[in-house]
C-alpha cells in the first residue's frame, strides 16, 4: 500500500498549483478585475480621458442623467438594444435549433457543421459589408424582392427597418457557435428514449417535444444565456452596416452609445455610468433566465 503524501508534499503540490495559475490569474486582473475596478471609479467621476490627474468626483451625477426616462439613454438607446437583444437571441435559437436537429439526421455532419461556423471565424466587418451590399437599393436582396413584384426596400436607411436588418444579420451570424453546442447536446441524448418511444407509436415532432428538448434543455439554457449577453454588448456590426446608429438614432444601441460617448464627446464618466448599468441589466437577466430554468427543472423532475 502506497503512503499516505506528508504535509510538506501537500504544501509543494499546493505552491506548484498557484505557480501554474499564476499567468492566467495575472492576465484576468491586469485586463479584467482592474479596468473594471477603475470603470466604477469613472462611473462616478467625470474625466475627458487624457489625464488622470483631472479625475474629479461627480458623484451620482452621470447615473442621474444616464437613468432619466426623458434622456437618449433610455429612450431609444436602452429601447433599441433590448429589442435588437431580444430578436438576435430568438432568431438564433430557433434557428440554431431546427439546424442542429437537422444536422443530427444528415450524412457528412462535421462538413454541414463547419459550413456553419464559417460566419462565427469570418470578421465581424466583412459580414457587415457583405450584408450591407445585399440590402442595398440595387442589392441582392432587393433584386429578389423586385422579381417577386415588390419595391425595394430601403433596408439600412428607413428607421423602421433599419434594426430588424441588423438584428437579421446578427442573428445569422450567431447560429454557426450555437449549432456545435446543440449538437453534441443532441450527441449526449441516449438513443433508448427514442427506440422506446417510437415502439410506443410516438411520431417524430412529439419525440422532438417530449424528449429531444427536454433533455436538450442545459445546452439551450447555455445558448440562450450567451447568446443575450453577447446582443446586450453587440456594437460592430452597428458600426459597420449603419452611419452613427441611424438614421435617425433608430439602431444606436448602448454599447455603441458608449463608445461614442467615451472616444467622440470625451465624456469617459457618462459612458462608464452606461456601462455600469447595462452590467446590471446582463446579470440580473442571466440571473432571472437561471431562476427560470431551475425552477422549470424542479417541476418536471
Amino acid at each position: 500500500m502506497a503512503a499516505a503524501p506528508g504535509r510538506g508534499g501537500i504544501h509543494r503540490d499546493g505552491r506548484a498549483a498557484y505557480l501554474f495559475l499564476a499567468p492566467a490569474l495575472l492576465f484576468f486582473c491586469v485586463f479584467l478585475v482592474l479596468p473594471f475596478l477603475f470603470a466604477v471609479v469613472l462611473a462616478f467621476s467625470d474625466w475627458g480621458g487624457f489625464d488622470l490627474g483631472t479625475i474629479e468626483f461627480a458623484g451620482v451625477s452621470n447615473f442621474a442623467d444616464v437613468l432619466r426616462f426623458d434622456g437618449s439613454f433610455v429612450r431609444p438607446i436602452l429601447v433599441n438594444t433590448l429589442l435588437f437583444a431580444v430578436g438576435s437571441v430568438t432568431l438564433a435559437t430557433f434557428g440554431s435549433v431546427l439546424v442542429a436537429y437537422c444536422i443530427d439526421r444528415l450524412s457528412f455532419q462535421g462538413f454541414w457543421r463547419v459550413l456553419y461556423f464559417l460566419p462565427v471565424v469570418a470578421t465581424v466587418v466583412a459580414i457587415g459589408n457583405v450584408w450591407k451590399m445585399m440590402y442595398q437599393p440595387a442589392g441582392l436582396i432587393n433584386g429578389v424582392l423586385n422579381k417577386l413584384g415588390v419595391n425595394s426596400i430601403g433596408f439600412l436607411s428607413d428607421s423602421s427597418y433599419a434594426l430588424p436588418a441588423v438584428t437579421v444579420v446578427h442573428a445569422w451570424a450567431s447560429i454557426g457557435g450555437a449549432v456545435l453546442i446543440l449538437t453534441a447536446g443532441l450527441k449526449a441524448i441516449p438513443e433508448m428514449y427514442y427506440e422506446a418511444a417510437e415502439v410506443d407509436g410516438a411520431n417524430s415532432w412529439r419525440m422532438f417535444w417530449q424528449i429531444t428538448l427536454p433533455l436538450l434543455r442545459p445546452s439551450l439554457l447555455f445558448v440562450l444565456i450567451t447568446q443575450f449577453i453577447g446582443g446586450l454588448q453587440s456594437f460592430a456590426l452597428i458600426i459597420v452596416m449603419t452611419t452613427d446608429g441611424g438614421p435617425v438614432n433608430s439602431t444606436n444601441v448602448a454599447a455603441f452609445e458608449m463608445y461614442q460617448q467615451a472616444f467622440k464627446f470625451g465624456a469617459w464618466g457618462t459612458a462608464s455610468a452606461m456601462a455600469m448599468v447595462l452590467f446590471v441589466i446582463i446579470l440580473a437577466i442571466t440571473l432571472l433566465q437561471l431562476w427560470i430554468a431551475r425552477r422549470r427543472g424542479e417541476e418536471t423532475s
